[in-house]
């Protein structure tokens, strides 16, 4: 019976566990936190969007890094496969908006509980609050891994420890550097889906504002790198929300400016006729108490003043120039960036150990035979709607069956 490591109970780490411990291996799961699937526990604001029910080229479309490296991964183990392993395990699913997979119940402990369950009735031993220091290696071949100082023999170690994002959770980058160690390359790490930082001053005024229903566009260094429709939200220290986390993907530092367009479904002309219409409503009104049908009251004093136009003034005698002054900001509202949130609100970590240097049939490394790396810990990453778990999965499973 080949004996086989895994080291990180996320969720990567544990579909691999079940898919080796399914084909007669003997496994050890090893982690270093008082109990499994940490980060799964948080993932999609506690409710855990597993995958997206789409097909496998669709998917692809989705992956930001190294798409083609997963060809055998995703086609062995699309969504489909892990909706049903799930719902094998007791775990009804449901499809919302977007195709995104949630627990019908929509607790993430549910899908947790499921592994746990599965682990334990294939007789998987789980070691918890356990660190695994270093993976051991000779003559090109794993023999095994440290774990607690103290070597422990296998036939096959599967490094499953995730990235950098959501430290909390015990990411910190053990598997960078155990990747380094045997003489893997690591691609510079940065975080992403991560709210972003601005230094504008009325970002303070307008945190917990949500915009649905926008349409966004993200400058760096003076190009649009990317543009979407849709919502998203203001913070104490800037922006955030299902466009600004996709956004963030194609940042990585400096000076960059979010664009809102806060009524697309109008042309310049059309919203100045809207603006006009009202005006007419209220001529008796100052400036800034004519705005109220038209905008969300908490943005109304941050458009006045990018506007250029008196507050207090009579809308009757707003000048046409004032009124197009005001179109241009409504429909190109601007929010600078100077940085992200960083890793510990980051969804994701950009980068990680080269896919050049690993089988994309098996997970296996190319320098060490029977090491494997398997979800974040890879140069791999996606955009939100399941994407990104779907990659830890179906490597995971892909690297469990390939172990024996």
């Amino acid at each position: 019976m080949r004996k086989v490591i895994v080291i990180g109970a996320g969720a990567a780490g544990m579909v691999c566990a079940i898919a080796a411990a399914r084909r007669g291996a003997k496994v050890t799961l090893f982690e270093k936190n008082e109990k499994q699937g940490k980060k799964l526990y948080i993932t999609g604001k506690g409710r855990c969007n597993l995958t997206n029910n789409c097909d496998e080229e669709d998917f692809l479309k989705n992956v930001m890094s190294n798409a083609n490296f997963l060809y055998s991964a995703i086609y062995g183990y699309n969504s489909r496969y892990v909706m049903d392993f799930f719902e094998g395990l007791g775990v009804p699913l449901k499809v919302e908006r977007g195709d995104r997979v949630f627990p019908v119940s929509d607790k993430s402990s549910d899908i947790i509980k499921a592994l746990k369950n599965e682990l334990d009735r294939l007789g998987c031993k789980t070691k918890l609050s356990t660190k695994v220091t270093d993976i051991c290696a000779r003559d090109g071949e794993v023999i095994g891994a440290h774990v607690d100082g103290e070597l422990v023999h296998a036939d096959a170690v599967v490094v499953a420890t995730g990235g950098l994002s959501y430290q909390s959770t015990g990411s910190i980058g053990d598997g960078y550097r155990f990747a380094k160690n045997i003489g893997h390359k690591v691609i510079e790490q940065r975080p992403s889906l991560v709210p972003l930082k601005s230094p504008d001053d009325f970002v303070k005024e307008l945190a917990g504002l949500s915009l649905k229903n926008i349409a966004l566009s993200f400058f760096v260094r003076g190009k649009v790198v990317y543009s979407g429709f849709g919502e998203m939200l203001f913070t104490h220290t800037g922006v955030s929300g299902p466009l600004i986390l996709t956004a963030s993907r194609y940042y990585k530092s400096g000076d960059a400016e979010v664009v809102i367009d806060l009524k697309p479904a109008l042309d310049a002309d059309a919203l100045d006729n809207r603006v006009l219409k009202d005006f007419t409503q209220n001529k008796n009104k100052q400036f800034k108490n004519a705005l109220d049908a038209l905008l969300p009251s908490k943005i109304i004093p941050v458009v006045i003043e990018k506007s250029g136009i008196d507050p207090e003034k009579q809308v009757n005698a707003i000048m046409r120039v004032e009124r197009e002054s005001l179109v241009r900001v409504i429909k190109a509202f601007s929010v600078k960036i100077d940085a992200t949130e960083g890793y510990n609100q980051a969804v994701i970590t950009v980068g990680g150990v080269t896919v050049k240097e690993i089988n994309p049939s098996t997970m296996e490394s190319r320098l060490c035979k029977g090491l494997y790396f398997v979800g974040e810990v890879l140069d791999l990453d996606a955009l939100t709607g399941g994407f990104n778990l779907q990659i830890a999965f179906c490597t995971g499973f892909l690297a469990g069956e390939s172990v024996i």
